[in-house]
């Protein structure tokens, strides 16, 4: 259990001798205007009561930070972008928040080894950019990339909508720089892509969601941006037609692959309802389901063949009922935005509960029916609509479920209900409660079914060892004993 202080006046005065007066906000009332937007997550579902949230511009900074609070027992909470959805970056109770936002300078870039060296606040978008014009591309895509930044990206191990084409972080990043929590620099920047010398300590820190050290740095790697890229939509009658699909798919265009994604026909009526009243659905007719498939290579005129040829074979053998392919980078970000504007969508539509959970593919949707059939025995689905207000959507080429409800009753207790009927269910078929938006404060108390004593005791070994004040996120993660 954390032993941390409350601050005091004293505290705040060392603080102004570290930071410039703008890069600190330090108000008595943590509903205030000026904290609450750092107290309250973009779902609207945790808020913390932090008066002070720092603003560090330098690594050196951050050690200063973060020396004085282990040594007062102040406890911190690392928020970048703070665009998560399982309240990590959020205070539970009163935690000095350390914002990265203004750690945000791409330090260098190699376009020999395609190499990037940035600051932890680099936002995602911003550095893609960057990479654009030199014939690079982050190896991550997510709906949050104007917002989120590299830190955070690293710190929850964020896996987005091309994993399936470029991996995870853990394989992306090269070296970080990151600050532990008696102050000390960890100065592991390597920029190798084969370095077998000992422990590979950066692996510690990504995913531990600043449990363990504030990450200042992220030597990344990323791919050669594709010359071509081509994207389809297509029509399917059942969830075994969207898996006949995948399975075409990484038979027909195998290493052009780079996203398989899937969405019910529940999740088109709420995006056409919030966002999207006076736009026509790119296909005709209501489906069940639909796939969204991307395609990246070097050479138009050969993927787009590939990609013909697959969709004819799809029609033909009656596994989709219908298709449409974009004809250019309008059309592309077009049918994108119907994937990408579903979570936002249903948040729009009220108080949203968001889950994202991992299992065999032929069970991802089994877990959407058996949630409707729930939480429908209990009138709580929107009767009278024309959508169920209870989505499934996701990533098939991993294994990733997003489960999103807008329950009726929310407020009287839906939050548990829902919250112990997903991680139960996950956890019974073998599955992951989170796949990549990370534990949190949300799933916390699942760690103890999700993760044997062993794993619990190790993980806990760890964080005695480098954050023994526990200092550092607390509440998150690793569940009290």
């Amino acid at each position: 259990m954390s032993t941390c202080l409350k601050i005091t006046n004293k505290d705040v005065e060392f603080f102004k001798t570290v930071l410039a007066p703008n890069n600190i906000v330090h108000e008595s009332d943590p509903e205030s205007t000026n904290m609450i937007q750092y107290n309250t997550d973009w779902f609207n579902l945790y808020r913390g009561s932090s008066s002070l949230c720092l603003f560090p511009t330098t690594t050196e900074q951050v050690s200063q930070i973060l020396k004085y609070c282990n040594k007062q027992k102040l406890a911190v909470v690392p928020q970048g972008g703070n665009t998560g959805v399982s309240g990590g970056a959020i205070p539970v109770f009163d935690e000095i928040i350390v914002n990265t936002s203004k750690m945000n300078k791409i330090r260098h870039f190699d376009a020999v080894s395609g190499v990037a060296v940035v600051d932890c606040g680099v936002v995602l978008e911003a550095l893609d950019q960057y990479l654009e014009p030199r014939g690079y591309i982050v190896p991550i895509d997510l709906g949050a990339k104007g917002s989120c930044q590299l830190g955070g990206n690293v710190s929850t191990n964020a896996g987005g909508l091309r994993l399936m084409r470029f991996g995870n972080l853990h394989g992306n990043v090269l070296g970080l720089e990151v600050v532990l929590p008696d102050g000390t620099i960890l100065e592991n920047l390597s920029t190798l892509r084969k370095d077998n010398t000992g422990y590979d300590l950066k692996q510690l820190f990504i995913g531990a969601e600043g449990t363990l050290g504030l990450v200042t740095g992220v030597s990344l790697l990323t791919p050669r941006r594709p010359k071509s890229v081509n994207v389809a939509m297509v029509g399917l009658g059942s969830f075994e037609d969207v898996q006949k699909a995948f399975v075409m798919a990484k038979e027909d265009l195998s290493e052009i692959l780079s996203a398989f994604e899937f969405w019910d026909y529940d999740s088109v009526g709420v995006v056409k309802s919030q966002m999207m009243q006076d736009v026509n659905y790119p296909i005709e007719g209501e489906h069940a389901f639909y796939a969204l498939l991307e395609t990246q290579g070097s050479k138009q005129e050969h993927d787009q063949e590939k990609l013909d040829e697959y969709l004819g074979r799809l029609l033909e053998t009656g596994v989709a009922k219908d298709g449409v392919m974009a004809q250019d980078a309008k059309q592309v970000n077009s049918l994108w935005g119907w994937r990408e504007k579903i979570p936002e969508s249903i948040s729009k539509s009220g108080t949203a509960m968001t889950y994202d959970v991992a299992m065999e593919v032929p069970l991802l949707y089994k877990m959407v029916e058996d949630a409707k059939k729930h939480f429908g025995d209990k009138n709580q689905l929107g009767p009278g609509k024309l959508y169920s207000n209870l989505l499934g959507f996701g990533h098939v080429g991993d294994g990733n479920l997003h489960i999103m409800a807008n329950l009726d009753g929310f407020d009287d207790h839906g939050q548990e209900a829902m919250d112990e009927f997903v991680f139960s269910w996950a956890m019974k078929n073998n599955g992951s409660i989170t796949a990549e938006h990370g534990v949190g404060v949300s799933k916390v108390n699942y760690m103890n079914r999700a993760k044997s004593p062993v794993q619990l005791a190790l993980m806990r070994t760890i964080k005695n060892a480098i954050d023994p004040n526990g200092i550092m996120n607390p509440y998150k993660v690793i569940p009290e004993q």
